[in-house]
């Protein structure tokens, strides 16, 4: 459980030093986020998340940064939990166990 909570944490973390920058951005850049496109808000959710995890399993702390400024803080988070969850489901049945077994193994935490 301190592995998600640290995780959760690092999300929280990124999202206020990229919330930060994009102010700063944003007051050089004058107006220019209200163009066709949508501005750096366009980006998907599911690559943002995937380019956060790795990152923070490489500890790549601007990648970490760059992957957190692409979406908001909760869509960020619905991301990252979307892609445990696929990945305790993949890695389930691959072991051919309960996902519960392995979501706790990977925690470290007892089977129950």
């Amino acid at each position: 459980m301190g592995r998600v909570v640290h995780l959760f944490g690092r999300i929280r973390e990124a999202w206020d030093r990229s919330r930060t920058a994009r102010r700063t951005e944003g007051s050089k850049e004058g107006s220019k986020e209200g163009t066709a496109g949508g501005g750096s808000r366009s980006h998907n959710l599911f690559e943002a998340a995937a380019a956060y995890v790795s990152a923070c399993v490489e500890d790549d702390q601007d990648r970490i940064d760059e992957a957190a400024g692409r979406v908001s803080p909760e869509a960020l988070s619905f991301g990252v939990n979307e892609l445990a969850c696929r990945a305790v489901i993949a890695l389930a049945r691959e072991r051919r166990e309960p996902p519960r077994d392995v979501a706790r193994a990977l925690l470290g935490l007892p089977t129950a």
